[in-house]
């Protein structure tokens, strides 16, 4: 499991929002900048999974109220 898995949604949205401020920063590196970025499509691949799962539960517990 990787250090980004195992943040929780705020944590890892949180991290992302860093990312984002870092890679608009024009003084990093090419190698700082592409590992910054694979950081951040992995924590943004983890956030709407999260936000998936946490739709389809809000669905199920909708469906069982019917």
């Amino acid at each position: 499991m990787s250090e980004t898995e195992r943040l929780d949604f705020e944590e890892a949205l949180k991290r992302l929002q860093h990312i984002i401020e870092q890679l608009e920063d024009d003084s990093l590196n090419l190698e700082k900048s592409i590992n910054l970025y694979e950081e951040g499509v992995a924590l943004s691949r983890q956030c709407a999974t999260y936000l998936e799962d946490v739709k389809l539960r809000i669905e199920k517990v909708n469906q069982t109220d019917s």
